[in-house]
């Protein structure tokens, strides 16, 4: 049986959110004085963060919303925020009977802009919804549409994945170095660091300079030599690539031989 809430004039309420972060941390809290543990998760009181209205329609639009908190709890810290860590992360915000502990999630979604200005931050929250607005019909392109090691590319993710210690870092270029045999081949590719104070972190490797990877997020503390993290190699998605280097050139999901619209252009010449 549903809960019914509010159902009288005094109702032991309260509303809790829950943040589902991309290296796998879970955290949640709760507008209540006290922790509630339900669902298997530990709300912690943090009265400091406060939901927008959630506004729930029955179209195909997102039901966006914000939520503004100061930064008050330790789980949530200003050099996490900074790091990314609660980039892209899913979000779940609902009430609960702090009596009975039943309760019901009332908005669903991710975590899109962070906005931190002194010891507080709003967050803009996008719902499930959003995934509406994607567009999923294939479009036609010289380029590979496939992620690679994805659906489409069906190449192998755990063989094109190493585990590499991190050798030396210079900030300014956003450069790394780690003992990889051929570097080149993690341009465009992926890095998670598995160890020290950015364990879980996923970024980007935007290219390759000198035998070190450019990254293609900041980052407020680098982890220190000896680190170690986890590389899974990239590709540029031309066809040059995926037949040479990988072999999977029937797997290519792109038309690098198909007219452009400079040939619609084109004037005719007298022979």
């Amino acid at each position: 049986m549903s809960q019914i809430y509010f159902a009288s004039e005094l109702e032991g309420v309260a509303t809790f959110w829950r943040i589902y972060r991309r290296d796998g941390v879970t955290l949640g809290f709760t507008s209540h004085d006290r922790d509630l543990a339900f669902d298997g998760i530990v709300h912690r009181a943090a009265p400091g963060m406060v939901p927008g209205a959630i506004r729930r329609s029955s179209g195909v639009s997102d039901d966006a919303m914000d939520a503004e908190g100061a930064l008050t709890h330790d789980s949530i810290s200003s050099g996490d925020l900074r790091a990314g860590r609660y980039d892209g992360a899913r979000i779940a915000i609902g009430a609960v009977d702090w009596e009975s502990l039943d309760a019901a999630v009332l908005y669903a979604g991710s975590i899109g802009a962070i906005r931190q200005e002194g010891g507080s931050f709003a967050i803009e929250l996008r719902s499930a919804k959003a995934a509406f607005e994607r567009d999923f019909v294939p479009r036609t392109g010289p380029s590979c549409r496939a992620r690679f090691c994805g659906p489409g590319c069906t190449l192998s993710a755990a063989f094109h994945t190493v585990s590499a210690t991190l050798l030396g870092c210079d900030t300014d270029r956003g450069a790394f170095a780690f003992d990889l045999v051929q570097p080149s081949d993690y341009a465009w590719g992926e890095l998670v660091w598995l160890d020290g104070p950015l364990a879980g972190q996923r970024l980007d490797i935007g290219g390759v300079s000198e035998g070190e990877l450019l990254l293609d997020y900041p980052l407020a503390e680098p982890p220190s030599p000896g680190t170690r993290a986890r590389l899974r190699q990239g590709c540029d998605h031309t066809l040059a690539t995926c037949s040479d280097r990988f072999g999977n050139a029937i797997n290519f999901q792109g038309e690098p031989f198909l007219p452009g619209n400079d040939l619609l252009a084109r004037y005719p010449l007298p022979q």
